[in-house]
């Protein structure tokens, strides 16, 4: 059997809200999309897709709130200059710090912030 990741569903509260975190992140997202209840986003053949909890609801039957970290999310960054940019960037503009950039014992660089829906994001070097 061949199994290939295809895409990783990010439920939102409210769309642009969830869209502005990731657009400054560094994706390109129409503004149009503020106003979807679906929006995939691709990266490196893999697809973000950001689903309203109204939506979740219809498809899944029902929503529950998470309790607590479910998941972590890791982008790569290409330096550590770009990793703490990117870190400072985002938490200007209020996005909840998790986790100072420090680098770790096993070589990188490495820092985690929350995006709107208090999912983890982690930036790596």
């Amino acid at each position: 059997m061949t199994m290939k990741l295809k895409r990783i569903g990010i439920f939102v509260e409210e769309m642009k809200r969830a869209l502005d975190f990731y657009r400054l992140l560094g994706f390109e997202i129409p503004a149009s999309a503020n106003e979807e209840q679906h929006v995939e986003v691709e990266c490196n053949g893999i697809f973000l897709a950001f689903d309203t909890r109204e939506t979740v609801q219809v498809i899944l039957g029902s929503f529950q709130e998470p309790i607590g970290n479910r998941m972590e999310i890791a982008f790569h960054l290409d330096s550590r200059e770009t990793l703490d940019e990117s870190y400072r960037r985002l938490t200007s503009q209020g996005y909840i710090r998790h986790l100072e950039p420090s680098d770790t014992p096993w070589g990188e660089r490495y820092a985690i912030i929350k995006d709107p829906d208090g999912n983890l994001v982690s930036l790596v070097a």
